[in-house]
């Protein structure tokens, strides 16, 4: 096994590794990687979806895909309950997969709910020739940039957390539309977060588009807002994944914010996602 960073202190190569013959000495390793970098690359896994399964599961356990108003009858021809489809594919007439083609915003994975998930790991299968890149901002390195007076004043504040819509701008399924941002469902999770395994803080933003900052009138959220993601996605503290069909990486959410470019409609992209959950003794 072979680390390499792709920026100082943020993202990694891991090479050398397949992924469904990983020790667990070498696991252990990795995951020390993941823990300091961030985001892991490894490139060349081609893995089966219960490969996928198997190997994101090692970090905990893991969420089941979201079957929504599915009958008995549909949930049973789901193949995985663990892999979520992210594609832009149709297959007679139904998209095989969520998010399709569009441009996805800056945001951290499921900020919205009580417990976020701390890890995604994601798996590049079919990619497009140009367009849906994915993007990675450290809020660590974001947090440390902050002038002190805007870091103090943060200290004791919050986030609420919109739920009512996807990284796409999309109005999820069960929620009724809305104007102010006051009126966002979603969960509230402090600006500075710190990170429970390691101890290292980070900024806690989760996505722009309808967050509210509780206490503020909505100017002043908005102002603060802006201001603080003026810092949460400097050019300096990004990585720019270009992706290969192979490609496997893993993010730690409480770190990281990620987007992603959107691509011509006619090329066809698809991934495979799994979602861990926090263990019990963390939750």
């Amino acid at each position: 096994m072979k680390i390499e960073a792709i920026t100082p202190g943020f993202a990694a190569d891991l090479s050398g590794v397949d992924v469904r013959r990983l020790s667990e000495g070498d696991f252990e390793v990795m995951y020390d990687a993941w823990l300091r970098y961030g985001v892991l690359r490894l490139r060349g896994q081609g893995l089966e979806e219960s490969d996928l399964e198997t190997f994101s599961a090692r970090f905990g356990p893991l969420e089941e895909v979201p079957l929504g108003r599915l009958s008995d009858a549909q949930r049973a021809k789901v193949k995985n309950r663990f892999v979520t489809q992210i594609s832009n594919i149709v297959v007679n007439g139904k998209p095989i997969g969520g998010l399709g083609n569009a441009e996805a915003s800056w945001h951290s994975d499921m900020t919205y709910v009580p417990t976020p998930p701390p890890a995604s790991v994601l798996l590049g299968v079919e990619i497009p020739p140009a367009g849906g890149d994915t993007y990675f901002a450290d809020q660590a390195a974001a947090l440390e940039a902050l002038p002190a007076a805007l870091r103090s004043r943060i200290e004791t504040l919050s986030i609420k957390h919109n739920a009512a819509h996807t990284s796409v701008g999309e109005l999820r399924r069960g929620f009724e539309p809305f104007d102010d941002p006051r009126d966002a469902p979603g969960a509230v999770h402090p600006m500075i977060l710190r990170h429970e395994e390691t101890g290292r803080q980070a900024l806690y933003l989760g996505r722009r588009e309808w967050a509210y900052v509780p206490g503020l009138s909505l100017e002043a959220s908005e102002a603060l807002l802006d201001e603080l993601w003026s810092y949460a996605i400097r050019p300096d503290a990004i990585f720019r994944q270009q992706w290969r069909p192979g490609d496997l990486i893993i993010w730690d959410n409480r770190r990281v914010l990620h987007r992603r470019d959107d691509f011509d409609p006619q090329s066809r992209r698809l991934m495979k996602r799994c979602q861990v959950l926090r263990r019990q003794a963390e939750a």
